[in-house]
């Protein structure tokens, strides 16, 4: 029996027009499952681990749907409630080259959105468990999802879980105002903080200097000052940044630098050609999680991660769908594609 993680969020219907197609030129929608904290359940349940996702999901052939997509994958599904209104849905035109991807919610009063605190019995989900992680999105969806939040990281530490979050800002949802005043009081309950190039800078205003992420820019001693800033600001055992550079929206430079207070970590970087980024953080997070339960160094656990979301670039869809051995082949340099016979 592996280790007991519970990942909590939004899982949604996603929608994309096959072969780098428009919007407006689609005729058919090609159809997956998603959601940041379902990404890293999949993650977990591949690397090993008794992954249990818990949201709500309404009670429709839609909602069987999304259970049965989870279920396929080895996640364990026995705390998802079953409620409410509608499954949240976004759009997604994958785009190419210079052209970049673009997103459209459709996700207002989703079951998980209009959820209520006596859904989910917190004591009953922590039980044995080790780890809890949510990002940012969760409590941007509802003033009721947030209250559930703040809950649940409430819990998780009563019950003497380690609390990771990806901070994952998302302006389509909320505010810089509104996510600083709500997530400065989940961080109070959080031991370990993971963010990209842009999170600390839109939620908390503490930006790296000498960095510009539209021309693809980045400084790495401006992450150090921002990792070191959130550690001193609420205490964090660790801070994780992923560093993507946008040369455009087919090809990216994909890092990662760590601070745990002492020393700062920085992985091995790859040049990555995308197939699908969405969901890259999300393996960035899986891959963290299960190598600090595993208990690797630091560093190594950096570039297991790396490598974990370089793979995830290469897959169609949401879900990072690579075991332990092939993340550990890239990461130990086996970087050259080459068929596997």
């Amino acid at each position: 029996m592996g280790k007991k993680i519970i990942t909590f969020g939004e899982i949604m219907l996603r929608l994309s027009p096959s072969s780098f197609k428009r919007f407006i030129q689609a005729d058919s929608f090609d159809v997956t499952y998603g959601g940041g904290e379902a990404n890293v359940g999949v993650s977990l349940a591949n690397f090993g681990f008794d992954a249990y996702y818990v949201t709500k999901l309404p009670n429709n052939p839609i909602g069987d749907a999304a259970l049965n997509h989870l279920r396929r994958f080895g996640v364990k599904t026995d705390y998802i409630v079953r409620g409410g209104d509608r499954l949240g849905i976004y759009f997604m035109e994958i785009g190419a080259a210079q052209r970049p991807s673009k997103v459209v919610y459709d996700r207002a009063g989703s079951a998980i959105a209009e959820a209520k605190l006596e859904d989910f019995d917190w004591d009953m989900i922590f039980k044995d468990a080790e780890w809890f992680h949510f990002t940012g999105i969760t409590p941007a969806l509802s003033d009721s999802a947030a209250e559930l939040t703040l809950e649940a990281v409430k819990k998780a530490k009563q019950n003497d879980v380690k609390v990771s979050c990806d901070l994952n800002y998302r302006k389509k949802l909320w505010s810089p105002e509104k996510a600083n005043k709500m997530m400065t009081q989940l961080m109070e309950y959080v031991d370990i903080a993971l963010g990209n190039e842009e999170d600390a800078e839109k939620i908390f205003g503490i930006k790296a200097s000498e960095s510009d992420v539209t021309a693809g820019k980045l400084s790495e001693e401006g992450y150090r000052f921002v990792a070191k800033e959130l550690i001193e600001k609420f205490n964090f055992k660790l801070v994780a940044i992923t560093l993507r550079e946008s040369y455009s929206a087919s090809d990216n430079g994909w890092s990662a630098m760590a601070y745990d207070g002492r020393n700062f970590y920085t992985s091995t970087k790859y040049k990555i050609h995308i197939v699908d980024r969405v969901g890259g953080g999300d393996a960035f997070a899986g891959g963290l999680i299960y190598s600090l339960i595993n208990g690797k160094r630091l560093k190594e656990a950096l570039d297991f991660a790396v490598a974990a979301s370089c793979l995830k670039h290469t897959i169609p869809g949401d879900f990072n769908m690579v075991s332990v051995d092939e993340v550990e082949s890239l990461r130990r340099g086996n970087v050259s594609g080459r068929v596997q016979r």
